[in-house]
């Protein structure tokens, strides 16, 4: 039994950043997130009752044991889901870097609950796929859907309230995000274990709780009234906020390099010579900047001519998940 299932990754315009449960993967504040039309994880599942155990093919390459221990823990809830044993191939590819801040997992986990359980026989909605993404990587639940669209933490303890829904279609406020690439180098320090670590060692963390649920409901209602200056503001103000509590961990650590410093001045710059451009960063050192289709190809050249830039990606919001 086979199937193929494609995700787009998204990035959070409110941040996701720690967790309530680790093993049920339920966050403690609401987030918020576009998908994207350029970045996808296409994955293909085949369950076999002649395979002893599960294998996992990343971009063509057999994935390291830590890697595949985790593709089998989340196939364990599938086949736990359709009461089947069979073990399975796994066959994943990314369009963009993995593991470098463009949110890899969210796209992958998604792709692969998709894929997998339809390959075992099971017929899940939407709703059912955000809350089993969910379980292999937190913002997975995110890229079920295409568009805007925000991830209720929930309060259950069980996580039955805890799945991401539709803010707003693609189409109804097409805005740009130039992604831009600094390094495609895997983070020295996953964002599974930086968030852990934050939560549980860095003393600015209580003030990230005690601001990020104003910054999703002034978000979510920028989106809705389709203000982007309010938008920007409050996404560049979350991100920055996120990084911050990293800085207090201890051990202290950060997820920028030289190159992420240079474009938030020139986006700084932009903004001061009147084009309306805002950043945002996942735990990676690569930006995202968002702007109005307007100003897209001018705050594209102006990025691409930093020394420190190797790309730059133009995208806009994109469809949520398919079958292939």
């Amino acid at each position: 039994m086979k199937a193929t299932a494609r995700a787009h990754t998204n990035i959070a315009l409110i941040k996701y950043w720690g967790k309530r449960d680790e093993s049920l993967f339920l966050p403690m504040n609401n987030s918020l997130s576009i998908t994207l039309d350029k970045f996808h994880t296409t994955t293909a599942v085949e369950f076999c009752p002649c395979l002893p155990v599960d294998l996992f093919i990343m971009n063509n390459q057999l994935a390291s044991s830590t890697e595949m221990a985790k593709i089998t823990h989340f196939l364990d809830r599938v086949r736990g889901m359709s009461g089947k044993s069979w073990h399975a191939v796994v066959h994943s590819t990314n369009n963009f870097p993995t593991a470098a801040g463009f949110a890899s997992s969210a796209s992958g986990y998604a792709a692969l609950a998709a894929a997998a359980t339809k390959a075992i026989g099971l017929d899940l909605g939407n709703k059912a796929l955000s809350q089993l993404a969910r379980l292999g990587s937190g913002s997975a639940c995110r890229s079920i859907y295409g568009g805007y669209v925000e991830w209720q933490k929930g309060e259950k303890k069980d996580g039955t309230d805890s799945f991401a829904k539709p803010v707003l279609e693609g189409g109804d406020w097409d805005l740009s995000i130039v992604s831009v690439l600094v390094t495609d180098t895997p983070k020295t320090i996953s964002s599974r274990e930086g968030m852990k670590r934050t939560v549980e060692t860095s003393p600015f963390y209580s003030g990230w709780l005690d601001s990020v649920e104003a910054d999703f409901l002034h978000a979510k209602e920028a989106l809705i009234y389709h203000d982007f200056e309010l938008l920007g503001s409050i996404i560049e103000s979350n991100a920055l906020k996120m990084h911050a509590t990293t800085l207090g961990a201890n051990p202290p650590f950060m997820y920028w390099n030289r190159a992420t410093l240079d474009v938030i001045k020139e986006v700084q710059s932009l903004r001061s010579g009147g084009i309306q451009a805002y950043f945002t960063i996942d735990a990676g050192p690569n930006v995202k900047v968002l702007c109005q289709p307007k100003d897209e190809q001018a705050v594209r050249e102006s990025l691409e001519k930093l020394p420190n830039v190797q790309n730059t990606y133009l995208c806009h919001p994109g469809p949520g998940l398919t079958y292939l």
